[in-house]
């Protein structure tokens, strides 16, 4: 998830992903540990519930969803966007 909050969070070695609803903390860090090879040091979940939009006058629920912040260990790094 790249917003502006996120991106300040990233000062701090913390980063902010979109993650499957029904994973748990444990898979999460297992997967952030495997694909980035970093070390993760903790795993805040929050569930983010869909809003009520108008679409062509009708009502629409958009989907509900998952994000996971990580933190890592000091001197470790993620590169979110490639050739930037």
């Amino acid at each position: 998830v790249i917003t502006e909050k996120a991106s300040l969070l990233q000062e701090s070695n913390k980063y902010v992903f979109k993650v499957h609803s029904k994973s748990n903390k444990y898979q999460i860090k297992k997967a952030v540990e495997e694909i980035f090879e970093v070390t993760v040091l903790g795993v805040n979940v929050v569930k983010v519930h869909g809003k009520n939009k108008v679409f062509n006058g009708k009502k629409v629920l958009t989907p509900s969803w998952k994000k996971a912040l990580i933190t890592l260990k000091l001197g470790d790094t993620i590169s979110l966007v490639e050739g930037a």
